[in-house]
């Protein structure tokens, strides 16, 4: 099917569907049973009316559009040029009766266009949060671009100069010379709840302070490291990214961000940078042009409801620590590989993706509190934070653990093991733990595999093989016993269930 046929069925049945939805209120209203036709009536008489928020805060919306600088006569560093093969030039030119150096469909330029001409890029959204030209959007909207453009409401262009770009929220400030300007009231994003109304102003495809309207559908939506997402069903598109969300007090809420589409338009679902996170971060960009966080060299995973019982932490919560970073913060404080980060500097963390948020927004240098939970006990510890690089580096890989000596089969729970050699404890950085060697039956079922390294079981540290049967002969094997074992340099859990059901 052509494109061009594809997005205008789509079209159509967007339409179908809202002028069904309307057939279907209408049924509702006109019913002739009174008992039904009063609750319709007071439902839409409920319905809340946008009008003034589009007046009050539409002003302050604004539409960006970036371009980028054409080099050397190509546009976007492609097209037909010099380089293009003489037999390709004189096909065209015969059979098509196209100019050497120009493709089909494009349009000759006599004065074969200047270098570093300006070329569209893409189009977004943005709006003024502070009065002297200061102008909040998204970092993937000016990524890249050679200048970005405002255009106000009233149809005044100014040129933008950036401020900075966060990509890790995906908040980005640009700043344009203009005084007075129409800009918006900041919301509360603590008071903001599911199932409330919210609405959207922006440039979907292009269509400037085109507004839409929806519900909040979730908060806290996990979908990135540093950023606890809003998800709304308002329906945003490509051009609305870097607009704002704002709440029936007429007060922005959250930055629209993203969509989850199978097809590149939405369906349904859509999320927001919520305020609070997007102040904390605009703040720092207009102070310094960048974003400075904390870290403490760990990397974390989620602890499961299984893991928490057999462990006897009572409920899953906190971040699992699957490795620890040599020479790092939590290295030097302590930490170890299989402990769970259950408090950072006295806050709680319910989830593992909490522990990112705290330690980010710790300023570098400072010192804090942690508190883990390890082998059956809380432990506090003291780490000093250190800062977060500006881009991700590549951690360096784990040795491969050399074959070890003596297995030793421990009947009923499916494994093989052996002794760590020496030289493996130190090119692991491990002081003891064992080698799986082959797995069957009950080990196999829970995930373990040749060459993982058994650490603990049962919340007891594991030395030899000779310590881990005497171990597991104490343990009730009618439950669940829970094994600490490193993967590369991975740590996780596994549940070994021996008893049948």
């Amino acid at each position: 099917m052509p494109r061009s046929s594809w997005r205008a069925r789509s079209w159509v049945w967007v339409a179908a569907a809202s002028i069904a939805g309307a057939s279907t209120l209408g049924g509702l209203l006109m019913s002739p049973h009174a008992s039904h036709a009063q609750p319709a009536v007071a439902a839409a008489r409920g319905l809340p009316d946008f009008t003034d928020l589009v007046e009050q805060v539409g002003p302050a919306v604004v539409n960006i559009r970036t371009t980028e600088r054409t080099r050397g006569g190509q546009r976007g560093g492609g097209g037909a040029g010099p380089e293009m093969d003489e037999e390709m030039q004189e096909f065209f030119r015969r059979f098509f009766g196209v100019p050497p150096g120009q493709l089909p469909g494009q349009r000759q330029d006599p004065r074969r266009q200047a270098p570093d001409e300006e070329q569209q890029r893409g189009v977004g959204s943005g709006f003024i949060f502070t009065t002297d030209g200061y102008v909040m959007t998204n970092a993937h909207v000016v990524d890249g671009a050679d200048e970005v453009y405002v255009t106000l409401t009233d149809k005044r262009e100014f040129k933008a100069k950036l401020i900075g770009a966060d990509k890790r929220t995906d908040v980005a400030v640009v700043k344009i010379e203009a005084a007075g300007l129409p800009s918006v009231k900041i919301g509360d994003v603590s008071k903001l709840k599911v199932g409330e109304w919210v609405m959207a102003i922006g440039s979907p495809f292009g269509l400037e302070n085109t507004v839409t309207a929806g519900i909040v559908s979730a908060k806290a939506r996990d979908t990135g490291e540093f950023v606890p997402f809003i998800q709304t069903d308002v329906a945003i598109n490509p051009g609305n990214s870097g607009g704002p969300l704002i709440n029936l007090r007429g007060e922005v809420v959250g930055i629209n961000s993203q969509i989850l589409s199978r097809s590149g338009g939405f369906m349904g679902i859509s999320f927001a940078i919520p305020m609070d996170e997007a102040t904390r971060v605009a703040d720092q960009l207009r102070a310094g042009g960048r974003v400075v966080r904390g870290r403490i060299g760990v990397q974390i995973g989620e602890v499961t409801k299984d893991v928490a019982e057999s462990l006897g932490l009572g409920k899953a919560a906190g971040a699992l620590v699957r490795s620890v970073e040599a020479g790092g913060p939590a290295d030097k404080a302590g930490v170890e590989a299989g402990d769970i980060i259950t408090r950072f500097d006295g806050k709680p963390v319910e989830k593992s993706s909490d522990l990112p948020r705290l330690v980010g927004g710790t300023k570098p240098g400072s010192k804090a509190s942690l508190q883990v939970y390890r082998r059956g006990s809380a432990r506090d510890l003291g780490v000093t934070v250190a800062e977060l690089e500006p881009e991700p580096g590549r951690r360096a890989a784990a040795p491969e653990s050399k074959q070890a000596p003596t297995p030793s089969v421990v009947s009923g729970l499916g494994l093989t093991l052996a002794n760590l050699s020496e030289e493996q404890k130190r090119e692991l950085k491990l002081r003891g733990g064992v080698r799986v060697e082959a797995t069957e039956g009950a080990a196999a079922r829970a995930g373990l595999r040749e060459g993982d390294v058994i650490l603990s079981v049962g919340n007891v540290e594991i030395v030899d093989v000779k310590q881990f049967e005497a171990v597991i002969a104490k343990v009730d094997k009618s439950k669940p016993i829970n094994v600490l074992f490193r993967r590369g340099e991975w740590a996780q859990y596994a549940l070994i269930r021996t008893a049948t059901r």
